[in-house]
């Protein structure tokens, strides 16, 4: 009984990471070129300040929804599931 309470807690705690380290890449590669373009518009044309800036704030933020949602599921692996994955376990017994 404690092994497999062992397993499920080190299995959430994996899922929690693996979680985490890729859905934290996703948004920061795809921030990081949306900036790094829109630098690269403003340089050309100063004048598109305003609206290059708007769309990239709202663009960087849509992206960054994939890293709250990684985030959510990861504190949900590591504070909701092993209690339910406990509880199945020991209702099987």
């Amino acid at each position: 009984m404690a092994l497999a309470i062992g397993i499920i807690l080190g299995c959430c705690a994996l899922g929690a990471g693996i979680c985490m380290g890729i859905g934290a890449i996703g948004p920061g590669i795809g921030e990081g070129s949306a900036v790094a373009k829109a630098c690269e518009a403003i340089g050309r044309q100063p004048e598109s300040k305003g609206s290059v800036t708007s769309t990239m704030i709202m663009g960087c933020a849509i992206a960054e929804t994939t890293g709250i949602y990684s985030l959510v599921v990861a504190i949900l692996l590591i504070f909701v599931a092993p209690n339910i994955f406990v509880n199945i376990l020991k209702s099987a017994m």
